[in-house]
């Protein structure tokens, strides 16, 4: 199949993702920014599942340490017992490459190796069967894009998607920011038209918030979902709150705590 490396999804994607709206801009409420992540943390998606426009953060420098090409799956019965699944990477620009200019190592690899730790894991669960639809609209974006930032992308908005998430996704590369932290935060919130800037916990260590001030922007902390801190989940994918729970009760376990 081809490679897709300017845009995601084309507008003639596979069925895998024909669920996954179009990137687009629109005045919304309120604005999370986030890089992209490989099948995020419970704590990550309930944050861009109560904002109106999440802004995929994929021009910044890639961390091997963090979660854009990794994700830590939880045992089914034990929680807390955890490994991590990793797609190998190659950096074009050695240690400066931004992360959408990651390129997949070895697509075939990746493939299999997503397939067989998700199946692996995650198949006596009893909604293995949704679970498993979200991870195979994955394993497709794999056959047609060897970008990592578009596969890490599509793993958090199938996700959202089966959560009922109705907001727009945006990406920080096609808008013009201030390369300051708190700064480029304020002006992508201001960039998509949000009234309301949504922080997480790692981020408000380091926010400056008097940026969003002076553009009369709003900063609002929602906190994490109960079960993200329960049992060593602070650290897993989602995807064992999804194929335990289910996308239902995931939603009612966000919407608890967040208000949406």
């Amino acid at each position: 199949m081809p490679r897709i490396s300017d845009s995601w999804p084309p507008d003639s994607a596979a069925a895998c993702c024909d669920r996954i709206r179009p990137v687009a801009v629109f005045d919304r409420r309120s604005c999370a920014v986030h890089q992209p992540n490989f099948f995020p943390r419970l704590s990550t998606l309930a944050k861009l599942f109560q904002a109106d426009v999440w802004v995929v953060l994929d021009d910044v420098q890639f961390n091997a340490r963090d979660y854009q090409h990794r994700a830590r799956l939880a045992a089914l019965d034990d929680p807390s017992a955890q490994r991590w699944l990793t797609i190998p990477v190659h950096r074009p620009a050695g240690r400066a490459s931004r992360i959408n200019e990651l390129l997949l190592a070895d697509p075939a690899l990746s493939r299999r190796r997503v397939a067989q730790l998700t199946r692996q894991y995650y198949r006596r669960g009893p909604h293995w069967a949704g679970t498993r639809d979200a991870v195979e609209e994955v394993l497709a974006a794999i056959e047609l894009t060897d970008r990592l930032a578009d596969v890490a992308e599509v793993s958090t908005r199938t996700l959202l998607d089966r959560l009922g998430w109705h907001g727009t996704v945006v990406r920080s590369s096609t808008l013009t920011a201030s390369t300051e932290r708190s700064l480029r935060l304020a002006d992508l919130t201001e960039a998509v038209g949000a009234g309301t800037y949504l922080c997480g916990r790692g981020g408000a260590r380091y926010l400056d918030e008097r940026p969003f001030a002076q553009r009369g922007l709003t900063v609002h902390y929602p906190p994490p979902p109960e079960l993200a801190g329960k049992d060593g989940l602070r650290a897993a994918s989602a995807l064992w709150a999804m194929a335990v729970l289910g996308p239902s009760a995931v939603r009612d376990e966000i919407t608890a705590t967040v208000g949406v």
